[in-house]
């Protein structure tokens, strides 16, 4: 939703803009051209992978762009270290990324066979393998009832500490393996592997994703001038009812303006192109 995005921010030269999750660029460098040559853009990514990908993908846009290695929910930290008082637009677009999927080192994918990580940022000390094979019954049960929405969650939970018992449990394959076993017939009747809420789940459980996002929305809006706006893509509907009802609870203190009452999706033709998008949600809101 590139189109959508850059024209919602109601971007012009010279403005300070912060994208939260630079991930792959694409959205940078479209702010870039609209900000440059005396704008700025403040980038920040949990994963180094990331800023090192997109440092050397602008670099012919070198002195317009600083981007920094954080979790967007230090966002507070960044912005005063930098010297800045306010912004002119923020972007925020959730989640993992297509590198960090289609990395298969990274563990978040089921196709691909690789230790159990999915650490957007290696440096946290909790990884997949972590809570897999060392969390109680109750607590994974929980973890994938709550953030994968998995009605097969207490099936689930036994059947991996059941298989824990035996050997830990190492590879995505054999995590993903584990799964379909417990979701059985019912999960050839799914469009998706059988796997994808618990894989989604985890993931989110070792990153923290959903309480980094709320405290990274509450902080961006802080900082925003007013006028200013703030986007946020997300991709399921866990993220997408904490912008929803953040950006609902900030209009009532009139902090806020709501500009999409409902969220844009993507087009059809983004779509076809890109079948990951078909999820996402964009949700625009404007500091008053």
């Amino acid at each position: 939703m590139l189109k959508e995005v850059i024209s919602s921010l109601n971007l012009k030269e010279g403005d300070i803009i912060l994208d939260a999750t630079v991930g792959g660029g694409g959205h940078a460098r479209a702010i870039l051209d609209k900000i440059a040559p005396s704008g700025k853009l403040i980038g920040i990514d949990a994963d180094p992978a990331a800023i090192a990908r997109v440092h050397e993908n602008l670099m012919d846009l070198e002195g317009s762009f600083k981007l920094i290695n954080a979790n967007f929910r230090n966002i507070d930290r960044v912005l005063s270290k930098e010297g800045v008082k306010t912004i002119n637009a923020a972007l925020l677009d959730v989640g993992i990324s297509s590198y960090q999927i289609e990395d298969g080192s990274r563990g978040f994918s089921i196709k691909e066979n690789a230790r159990l990580d999915m650490r957007m940022d290696p440096s946290i000390e909790i990884s997949a393998y972590d809570v897999v094979n060392r969390y109680r019954e109750s607590d994974l049960s929980d973890i994938i009832l709550r953030y994968g929405e998995e009605r097969f969650n207490k099936r689930i939970a036994r059947f991996i500490v059941d298989a824990r018992s035996q050997k830990p449990i190492e590879t995505t394959h054999e995590l993903a393996e584990i799964v379909r076993r417990a979701v059985g017939s019912w999960g050839k009747r799914s469009k998706i592997d059988p796997a994808t809420r618990t894989f989604q789940a985890i993931r989110i459980a070792v990153n923290d994703e959903l309480g980094a996002l709320e405290e990274g929305l509450k902080k961006t809006v802080s900082w925003l001038d007013i006028g200013s706006r703030i986007a946020v893509i997300s991709f399921h509907s866990l993220e997408d009812r904490i912008v929803k009802n953040l950006f609902k609870g900030y209009a009532a203190l009139g902090v806020l303006k709501v500009i999409t009452k409902k969220p844009i999706r993507p087009q059809d033709d983004e779509t076809m192109m890109n079948p990951r998008s078909r999820s996402g949600r964009l949700r625009v809101a404007e500091r008053i």
